[in-house]
């Protein structure tokens, strides 16, 4: 990999997009904390948007909170009186506790403030999940609608499935979506799956280490969709001579080698730079157009979408019945993601090293290009793992203070602050381990 072959505009989108999904995901959070806290009248002394090491970027107090941002745009933090967390302030901790603190309150206002965070997080996932249905609905392409089939890569190659078939079935269960078999593969740990080829239902056993070497792949490498390139626009600038092009037409071939779909230039290797003779089917006609080739596609000939190609199911919600599917999808998703953490104990495929990721995979995650469905949708299944992962019960974690107040509920013993600070430092040092841990695997990923 070179400087000069990343797609540096890609990667700044996927920046801008992570920067302000977390930025509202960590605000809300920390806004649960803030408003709980104000509710049973502790001091709330710090709300600020990233952390602030050394300097801050703006800050302004109001009343007794300041309000601030910061300069390093990965989280944010509120900082309640006499409480003990990241800030790690001891000597507030040595002076007498005052009834306007943390500690000084009973131990289910604790517990509420503490799980305050992870509440508003829920309840925002519901919110994105229940707007995404109403404005945009549900859309897919069904298996049925590949009527070209997949392309087989090398590791579908590996294990039987041939170009042409249509994985219709995993350990079973029947497939409705394109796009889904990867996933359901892994979640279900299938030992089989069923494609139709040629009209006929052929089982395809699963060998051991497919499952890891498909999760390690991040469901890469597998199969691809097929479907024509049929021509959705071009622009005025598109250098093409002895014909023109034009929508609707679908290509044929790139200098005599047919690319009868779009799977067809996985590997192609096209004269970059170079000006290319393309085939297209007009109807009965074919025709031929000289057209400067950028490498990545024919310059300033943009080609229809899969679902466009294939035809897709759209399901429209009104917004009542928008707000049935976005607790459904909220569901869903917590479900999934438990079930995948679940896989990474108990399953001998799903490895740790394979699935662990940092800010890096994260932000990977959104496209190339801004897209406000995917966008939200991304956002709101951000939400669910980061009230999930907050509720663990790991010191340092809302979830590991919860755990300690409700001990001392049941018990009527508070945790000495010393042991909170022992118990505070030992869970950001896992946390603080972990990450640097999976920013390595990902570094490793990039240059490997």
């Amino acid at each position: 990999m070179t400087l000069l072959s990343i797609d540096w505009g890609s990667i700044g989108i996927k920046t801008l997009q992570f920067i302000l999904s977390f930025s509202i995901l960590v605000t809300l959070h920390e806004l649960g904390h803030f408003v709980t806290a104000r509710w049973f009248k502790c001091r709330v002394e710090k709300f600020y948007l990233f952390f602030n090491p050394w300097f801050s970027l703006w800050k302004k107090k109001v009343d007794e909170t300041e309000y601030g941002l910061g300069w390093v745009p990965f989280g944010g933090y509120v900082k309640i009186s006499g409480m003990v967390d990241e800030s790690m302030d001891k000597e507030q901790l040595k002076l007498p506790p005052q009834p306007y603190e943390f500690r000084a309150k009973p131990a289910w206002q604790r517990l509420i403030i503490m799980i305050g965070g992870v509440v508003v997080n829920v309840l925002l996932a519901i919110v994105i999940f229940i707007g995404i249905a109403w404005a945009w609905g549900d859309e897919y392409v069904p298996v049925q609608n590949m009527k070209y089939g997949l392309y087989s890569d090398s590791l579908g190659r590996k294990i039987g499935v041939q170009d042409g078939d249509r994985i219709i079935a995993v350990a079973g269960k029947p497939i409705e979506r394109v796009g889904t078999v990867g996933s359901e593969i892994i979640m279900s740990e299938a030992k089989e799956i069923t494609v139709d080829r040629s009209g006929q239902k052929v089982n395809i056993p699963l060998p051991a280490g497919f499952i890891s070497q498909l999760n390690k792949n991040h469901l890469g490498g597998f199969t691809y969709v097929r479907y024509p390139m049929v021509v959705d626009s071009v622009l005025k600038e598109a250098k093409i001579s002895k014909s023109s092009v034009q929508k609707g037409d679908t290509l044929i071939s790139i200098n005599d080698k047919d690319v009868r779909y779009s799977t067809d230039l996985i590997n192609f290797d096209g004269p970059k730079g170079k000006t290319a003779t393309l085939k297209y089917k007009r109807g009965n006609d074919t025709l031929t157009a000289d057209v400067m080739y950028d490498g990545k596609g024919m310059n300033n000939i943009s080609y229809q979408s899969m679902g466009s190609v294939l035809g897709t199911i759209k399901i429209n919600y009104s917004f009542f019945e928008a707000i049935p599917a976005g607790f459904n999808k909220c569901w869903e998703t917590l479900g999934r993601y438990i079930q995948n953490l679940k896989l990474l104990f108990t399953s001998s495929e799903v490895k740790v090293n394979d699935s662990l990721g940092s800010i890096l995979s994260i932000g990977n995650t959104f496209p190339g290009v801004w897209d406000w469905q995917s966008f939200w949708s991304l956002t709101g299944i951000f939400s669910i793992i980061l009230a999930f992962m907050n509720i663990l019960p790991i010191p340092a974690l809302d979830g590991g203070h919860a755990l300690f107040t409700i001990v001392e509920m049941i018990s009527g013993r508070k945790p000495s602050d010393k042991f909170m600070e022992y118990a505070q430092m030992a869970g950001m040092i896992l946390l603080l381990g972990l990450m640097a841990y999976a920013l390595g695997l990902d570094f490793l990923r990039i240059f490997k």
